[in-house]
């Protein structure tokens, strides 16, 4: 019997590829997205540090100039914080949509395997089958032979 050759091995082939990108490109954003986030956590970080010292600096007095400065500070810390959860925001949103072409990548990749199992599975029943149907007539014809053998005169 001839070997074993899938049909849509191409295809498989090419849904794994791009399979394979896609799994590339999510892992880029998903990095991105961690990036984002210690951006972020910075921001908040450095918010909160600028906030503490002028607390601090409001209990030892400071002028109206410096306090309007601190006061101006921290807005601009916080419009900092809103940009960069918004991109975080745009970010996790690319990542989601990215996960879900994967998942349907692996879908489509996952049943052309399984239909390649299933038909390698018939292809091997049929060559045992075929060796049984073999066997079977060797053992038939040795038979056969062996009653000839028997049945002729010495």
């Amino acid at each position: 019997m001839k070997k074993f050759k899938f049909s849509l091995d191409t295809v498989l082939d090419y849904k794994q590829q791009i399979l394979d990108a896609l799994k590339g490109e999510h892992a880029a954003i998903l990095a991105q997205v961690r990036e984002q986030e210690e951006i972020v956590e910075e921001a908040w970080l450095s918010y909160r540090a600028y906030n503490a010292e002028f607390r601090q600096r409001k209990e030892t007095g400071l002028s109206i100039t410096e306090a309007t400065l601190y006061q101006n500070g921290l807005r601009a810390q916080e419009l900092e914080i809103q940009r960069e959860t918004e991109i975080l925001e745009t970010l996790k949103k690319q990542e989601a949509e990215k996960r879900d072409q994967v998942v349907e990548a692996k879908k489509e990749t996952s049943s052309l395997e399984k239909l390649k199992e299933k038909k390698l599975d018939l292809y091997q029943k049929a060559v045992q089958k075929g060796e049984e149907a073999l066997i079977d007539e060797f053992v038939s014809a040795a038979r056969a032979a062996g009653r000839t053998a028997s049945l002729s005169p010495a």
